[in-house]
């Protein structure tokens, strides 16, 4: 028996490892301290005339450049105190708090020095953290800052960003001072694109004469290789012949040259900004054409512009909720399968007409929550999401923002209701005006401040107790109902709620059409969809689009003729975009 109960043992013995996960996050804590205490420290390295003590094994542990340093026999591996040169010491001791600590701390003003030393010391993950945290960052006010540094150590995502925001604010970035510190040859490859987002050419030409001027004596030789990449076929007469007149070109030894250039110019095609157009987006949730893809129609009803494009299924999956940012940035909020609890935000590449992930971490869709709206204040995405217990108990409300810098996204601070919006309230719209975001219900109104993190009540409107939709126009938010009874404008400096007309009854082309209104601002005006309406398999080919005049105050009919399929079912009208045509036409 005990032979068979040992062999039994024996059998159900197998050799395991175990990793003692507080010895390792202890290692590194205990290290740093001895680094504090200034304990077994065997190596001074010198920075700027500063001395840093270390040890050697956790330098050579950390980094490459130290390995080799001092394991290969170099005179460094000997001495007591090594020199470095091209470091910053105060860059430097940022450097040796990350070894000791695993902790980095960065910064715009310090991430490029910060990025320069990783790179001499062979930090990968210092290198990359910063590589990731300027791409974060890129903005209007540091692209050509971060592009020109992008540009030296070929950081391509950063790149490609610094690219983008240059192309889609040209016009300000080229007045900025920075924009003068570019090299010709980064000069003539931001003019030689066609995702310049410029109205006339003479805009690029302008950039290049302050370009010139800021050193003209050291950049005047450069025009000849800067000139052919400027359009001369789309400027006017006029512009043309003032190049040619200006003392730039007048007064260069070599004018016959540029002139040459000038006169021979090639027909090159328009820029991005010369050839948009705003246009409103509606887009098909219900049906899907006979190729199993997915079909947006992008309309400008008053310039008779119709343009329908398919799209694959599984990019514009499950479709929630789309914005369109002060910065024409198109983002579509889909759900991510097979789990369609996580939210994924795609963006539209309106050059290659394509949506493509927007490089946002997913979030997941809040338990309970029934509705969700993207919206974007001062280039700042934020999801407001709004649903109701059981039995509509209590009204619940979340809005999160995303923080472009941390790469995540975080709660903002909680809205809270007075108690009779669970009874009176069926719905909640939030729309974003000015640096603000709003939330409009029937029996309350909240203001939300992000440069506070604060909620502030503002006066409801009181008359609408289901609202359908929303949208903004300067100060004024205009919102309806779903049969389209009034229209109720808020003036956000006022706090004030003023009523307008809404359906123009009776239908002056008596088409039957779904009470589902949609408010859309195109071309500064406000404007008003009605989605055709089906019965009995029967679908009406015909769309409703008003236009409200201000002066008449009234809705006047635009007597359009959409192009529609019948299987095109169900739509969902969205905000509207400057769109590039020719990208739709590709």
């Amino acid at each position: 028996m005990a032979a068979a109960h040992e062999k039994r043992y024996d059998s159900a013995v197998r050799p395991r490892s175990y990793q003692d996960e507080s010895y390792q996050h202890g290692f590194l804590g205990t290290v740093g301290d001895l680094q504090k205490a200034g304990v077994l420290q065997d190596v001074a390295l010198e920075v700027e005339g500063r001395r840093f003590p270390c040890h050697r094994l956790v330098l050579s542990a950390a980094s490459p450049y130290f390995r080799a340093m001092f394991t290969s026999g170099m005179a460094e591996s000997r001495q007591k105190t090594v020199v470095l040169q091209g470091l910053d010491e105060g860059v430097f001791g940022e450097i040796l708090s990350y070894i000791y600590s695993g902790t980095l701390h960065l910064s715009l003003d310090k991430v490029q020095p910060l990025y320069q030393a990783a790179d001499l010391l062979q930090l990968d993950y210092v290198r990359n953290t910063c590589s990731s945290y300027m791409a974060m960052n890129v903005e209007r006010s540091t692209c050509v800052d971060l592009y020109m540094f992008a540009d030296v150590f070929s950081m391509d995502t950063v790149l490609k960003r610094c690219l983008k925001n240059i192309y889609r604010h040209f016009s300000k970035v080229a007045t900025r001072e920075e924009f003068c510190s570019l090299s010709v040859e980064q000069l003539t490859e931001i003019i030689s694109h066609d995702e310049l987002d410029v109205k006339e050419e003479i805009t690029v030409w302008e950039a290049v004469v302050r370009w010139v001027q800021h050193s003209r004596e050291d950049r005047l030789h450069h025009l000849p290789s800067i000139l052919p990449h400027i359009r001369y076929n789309l400027l006017t007469p006029h512009n043309m012949v003032a190049i040619l007149d200006h003392p730039m070109v007048r007064e260069d030894p070599g004018r016959s040259a540029i002139r040459n250039v000038v006169k021979e110019a090639s027909n090159e095609k328009k820029r991005v900004g010369m050839d948009t157009l705003e246009m409103a987006m509606i887009y098909n949730f219900k049906d899907r054409n006979e190729t199993g893809k997915e079909e947006i129609l992008f309309m400008n009803p008053r310039a008779g512009k119709y343009i329908t494009c398919s799209y694959p299924e599984e990019v514009l999956r499950l479709y929630d909720t789309l914005t369109v940012t002060s910065d024409n940035d198109i983002y579509i909020l889909a759900r991510e399968v097979p789990d369609i609890s996580q939210l994924t935000v795609l963006e539209f590449n309106n050059a290659d007409n394509v949506w493509q992930s927007a490089g946002l971490p997913s979030v997941r869709w809040p338990d309970k929550i029934r509705h969700i709206d993207l919206v974007e204040v001062d280039g700042v995405l934020y999801l407001f999401s709004s649903g109701r217990t059981v039995n509509n108990a209590r009204l619940l409300v979340q809005l999160t923002k995303y923080n472009w810098r941390m790469d995540q996204w975080q709660e903002c601070s909680q809205l809270q209701f007075d108690s009779d919006v669970r009874q009176f309230d069926t719905s909640s719209l939030a729309v974003s005006c000015g640096p603000h975001i709003y939330v409009i219900m029937n029996t309350e109104m909240h203001c939300y401040d992000p440069s506070q993190d604060r909620w502030c009540k503002r006066t409801p409107p009181k008359v609408i107790p289901e609202h359908c939709t929303a949208t903004s126009l300067g100060t004024e938010i205009f919102c309806t109902d779903k049969e389209f009874t009034k229209t109720m404008v808020y003036d956000t400096e006022s706090d004030r709620w003023q009523e307008r007309p809404g359906w123009p009854n009776p239908n002056p082309r008596n088409l039957a059409v779904n009470e589902s209104p949609s408010l859309f601002v195109l071309e500064n005006q406000l404007h008003v969809w009605f989605e055709p309406y089906t019965i009995h398999d029967q679908t009406s080919t015909a769309h409703l689009i008003y236009v409200y005049d201000r002066s008449a105050d009234a809705w006047k009919d635009l007597q359009v003729a959409m192009p529609w399929k019948e299987n095109m079912l169900g739509v969902h009208m969205s905000p509207v975009a400057r769109i590039y045509l020719p990208g739709l036409t590709t």
